[in-house]
């Protein structure tokens, strides 16, 4: 067994990836030659992510609350706990909790060969949000 102890704050997210308030927790970062990382993301009620696209996919698994995601072009879907989502490669997408609620979900991502994990687009408008599908199924 081997524990490593955590040297990193929270951190709230930045106002360039994230409108609302979000609060991330480094979990891991393998070392070299692996690329992955993890992070636990705390969405608070109605934050969210901007528009983004991962070159080597994402991976979210929803721990507590309700949250919405949506690909360009497409309707937005609700997750609860339990719902795993995966985010394609170069797909454009947004998560984020639902208005009424936190959500929470660890964030597993691979680094492509240039090291890029994220690339980070445009935000999402209020009204946009505000026009999402309801959260109860």
């Amino acid at each position: 067994m081997q524990i490593t102890r955590s040297s990193v704050d929270t951190l709230k997210g930045p106002a360039d990836w994230f409108t609302g308030d979000v609060y991330i927790d480094a979990v891991a970062a393998a070392p070299s030659p692996s690329r992955v990382s993890a992070a636990l993301m705390r969405f608070m009620p109605g934050a969210r992510t901007h528009w983004h696209r991962h070159p080597l996919s994402q991976t979210v698994f929803v721990t507590e609350g309700v949250g919405l995601c949506r690909r360009r072009g497409r309707t937005d879907r609700v997750i609860r706990p339990g719902d795993r989502v995966l985010f394609e490669a170069d797909e454009e997408h947004r998560h984020g909790a639902a208005p009424n609620r936190l959500m929470v979900h660890p964030a597993i991502n691979e680094a492509d060969a240039d090291h890029d994990v994220v690339h980070w687009l445009t935000p999402v408008t209020d009204e946009e949000y505000a026009a999402a599908a309801p959260t109860v199924d």
